[in-house]
């Protein structure tokens, strides 16, 4: 059978969703690892990957049904649901590839601010106190801190961010187009009929 029948773009639609499976999974998984060996003590870190991987997943589940049983509804919802990740990942994605190195700082400086666990994290992992500047009246839980020596974490992030954000920005990139290739795939095969059906049945 041809790539354009029944049974090829229920067999695609199927792989597409076990790789977003997959990839949740991993999504979960990485972040168990880091709080299982001490990288993040952060809960709201975590909390935002696991729900992430768990968004996905369900995401994923109800279009794999939906593809092995043809069903309309479901694959409707999955499709509604899919375009809406999309141009959200596909947003952020070209945000990130377009910041410039102002832009980054300021958006690392804001995010230094507002989270005291994973700055905790940072200072610790990387043995840096402060963003741009450090009171060593503060405290600090990088070994450092004893002899008073510390660098800043903003140079050491600020150093690697827009390698980070190229990465990330990439990678939202290219999964954003596997996601609209999920729509037109749901699209189409919504209105295939199942040829092992009562052909004048419609589907």
């Amino acid at each position: 059978m041809v790539c354009g029948g029944f049974t090829c773009s229920k067999n695609s639609l199927c792989v597409l969703n076990l790789l977003y499976i997959m990839v949740s999974l991993l999504l979960i998984g990485i972040a168990a690892w880091g709080i299982g060996f001490g990288l993040i003590s952060s809960l709201r870190v975590v909390g935002v990957a696991v729900a992430v991987g768990i968004l996905l997943f369900l995401i994923a589940l109800v279009g794999l049904i939906g593809a092995i049983k043809h069903h309309q509804v479901l694959l409707f919802f999955y499709m509604i649901i899919l375009f809406l990740v999309f141009v959200v990942q596909f947003s952020v994605s070209c945000a990130s590839l377009a910041l410039n190195r102002d832009q980054q700082n300021e958006l690392l400086e804001v995010g230094w601010n507002h989270t005291a666990t994973a700055r905790q994290d940072i200072e610790k992992n990387f043995n840096c106190c402060g963003f741009h500047y450090f009171n060593y009246n503060d405290t600090c839980p990088a070994a450092c801190y004893v002899s008073q020596d510390c660098i800043t974490c903003g140079s050491i992030i600020e150093k690697h961010a827009e390698d980070v954000l190229k990465v990330v920005g990439g990678i939202g990139f290219f999964f954003s187009f596997t996601e609209i290739l999920g729509v037109w795939l749901t699209y189409r095969y919504r209105n295939q009929k199942d040829p092992r059906a009562n052909p004048s049945a419609f589907l």
